[in-house]
């Protein structure tokens, strides 16, 4: 019998944000990174240039009007990884990701939002001398997964 709790899986989305430049950009580096799905929360995605291997249409997309509405949808037994510069956030080299999580950025100018961090299991930062660009940032957290490290 299959357990699944035990298979491991990872979506990655965007709180509020800024421009649909950036999401096409994460779309596709998590279509080519191994993501199962990709969300957005709050603004709407809009079709551009940027996602040029149209991830958006070959991998579930899903939209939530807000973070509860998200928070209530999440799939079962995943973890929220908030990506955040923050005191409170684990340093990304050092952090065992989840076999079973969702990784929820923030816009550049305005990162997540309070309810989000409270909400999230995790939070990860990794060093930067000041903020990336958010598909930058999701990109870097997404090969890190990628790499040979332990589960939690």
């Amino acid at each position: 019998m299959i357990d699944n709790f035990e298979n491991e899986f990872f979506g990655i989305g965007i709180q509020n944000g800024k421009t649909p430049e950036n999401l096409g950009v994460l779309w596709r580096s998590a279509q080519n990174l191994g993501a199962s799905f990709i969300f957005t929360i709050g603004n709407r995605y809009a079709k551009q240039a940027c996602d040029t291997h149209n991830a958006v249409k070959s991998m579930p997309y899903f939209h939530y009007e807000n973070f509860d509405d998200f928070f209530k949808n999440l799939p079962k037994g995943a973890r929220i990884v908030g990506v955040e510069l923050t005191d409170k956030a684990e340093n990304l080299e050092n952090f065992h990701h989840p076999r079973r999580c969702v990784y929820l950025l923030g816009a550049e100018d305005h990162g997540l939002s309070n309810q989000a961090i409270e909400k999230s299991h995790f939070l990860v930062k990794f060093k930067s001398q000041l903020s990336l660009n958010v598909s930058v940032a999701g990109s870097i957290v997404m090969y890190d997964r990628g790499l040979n490290k332990p589960r939690a």
